[in-house]
């Protein structure tokens, strides 16, 4: 059988307790299944299809998947554990996937391995990148439980070098097993797909336009950046707009924040935003920036880039990893409003010169230029590739 026969055949599942709010893995799921059309994707949350991506790739949904609190955290994510259907067994078992693509370390990833003699399938677990509260450093129980998995997985992907250094130095997984490449990547097409939808006049708002997206909570960090909004205020600076896309429990009191604070004028809120139409946002703003006080990966930081537009990034975000100090956005503490506020400021004041922005918005596009769809279905693929030879070396 040759190799572009082996491929058609070749079934592969992909475990995700939750798509909601997985809009970008549409893309790279459509490319992926263009390698492997036998591929189904399993999960307990399905919000449908992106605009665009309808039917491109086959769903089942198992089960309801629900997230059960044990600690509630006011900077970072929640601890607790995934509540996902034992079902996934029997759905396996009648699939019968040779390759499963299956999300951290969840009931699903240990199922997966349990079975794995009797269903003679390889497993990859994906582990989207290392935070505090993710990794779970503090609980011997999780790390001893991680360890095993990871010892009896074929392989292990992650986004950054971060999650590299968690998966192979903390849980001390073989360095030949864990690879390390952006996955989770920008489809510009796809959150340009809806247009049509937006009415927003973007000349009505003083410039340089700051761009923030994401859920209005209190790990994203608004809070932060709005208190440097009020620095800037207090300094006089007014002469820009920041941009809030979004909507979370924190909106009402953010917004009385502004309100009490008397950055009505800079400050403007969208509300939500579907994933289709923010392209249009990213075309038309100068500089997003994301806040974020946890994130694993971050990808609207990408999805910024491959807009060609500079970001302010939170060192606390896993996508950090790909902004470089002055060149295409800047690092910051999320906790140091003070210096978000300078960095805000040299941008306000300089962009009369505009072309320090738009210098760092070319770097930005030319940095994710390689970080495409196709690129990292290529790179899932020779991920699906290698777990079917025994012993064969890749990606160096």
């Amino acid at each position: 059988m040759n190799a572009k026969l082996e491929k058609k055949d070749l079934r592969v599942a992909w475990l995700f307790p939750s798509l909601a709010l997985g809009n970008y893995w549409h893309p790279i799921l459509d490319e992926f299944t263009k390698i492997y059309p036998q591929t189904t994707v399993f999960t307990g949350n399905w919000p449908g299809f992106s605009p665009g991506f309808e039917d491109s790739f086959n769903v089942k949904v198992v089960g309801k998947m629900t997230f059960v609190d044990t600690t509630r955290s006011q900077t970072g994510y929640n601890k607790g554990f995934i509540n996902v259907s034992g079902a996934i067994a029997g759905e396996l078992l009648k699939f019968r996937p040779k390759v499963i693509f299956t999300s951290g370390f969840s009931v699903w990833t240990i199922l997966s391995l349990l079975l794995k003699p009797l269903g003679r399938w390889r497993v990859v677990i994906v582990y989207d990148g290392s935070s505090p509260i993710v990794d779970y450093r503090d609980s011997k129980v999780r790390t001893i439980l991680r360890q095993i998995m990871s010892r009896f997985a074929n392989a292990l992907i992650t986004n950054s070098i971060a999650g590299k250094d968690y998966l192979t130095e903390f849980l001390d997984t073989d360095r030949q097993k864990v690879f390390a490449q952006p996955y989770q990547v920008p489809d510009a097409k796809a959150l340009l797909k809806q247009t049509e939808r937006v009415d927003l006049d973007f000349s009505q708002f003083p410039r340089p336009i700051f761009l923030f997206t994401g859920q209005i909570i209190p790990r994203k960090g608004l809070e932060q950046l709005l208190q440097a909004c009020k620095i800037l205020c207090d300094r006089g600076c007014s002469n820009y707009t920041l941009l809030v896309a979004g909507e979370g429990e924190q909106r009402q009191e953010l917004e009385t924040f502004c309100q009490t604070e008397r950055l009505e004028d800079c400050v403007q809120w969208l509300g939500w935003i579907d994933y289709g139409q923010l392209g249009t946002y990213f075309r038309y703003v100068d500089v997003f920036v994301l806040p974020t006080l946890e994130d694993v990966w971050g990808m609207v930081v990408l999805e910024a880039m491959a807009f060609g537009k500079p970001v302010l990034c939170s060192k606390f975000a896993g996508a950090s990893e790909l902004i470089f100090e002055g060149e295409n956005g800047y690092l910051f503490d999320p906790h140091q409003s003070e210096k978000i506020a300078d960095i805000l400021h040299s941008l306000i004041d300089s962009y009369s010169q505009n072309n320090i922005i738009v210098k760092m918005g070319d770097k930005s596009q030319e940095l994710i230029a390689q970080h495409t769809p196709i690129a990292a279905a290529k790179f899932l693929a020779k991920v699906t590739d290698s777990t079917m030879v025994r012993g064969k070396s890749f990606l160096h």
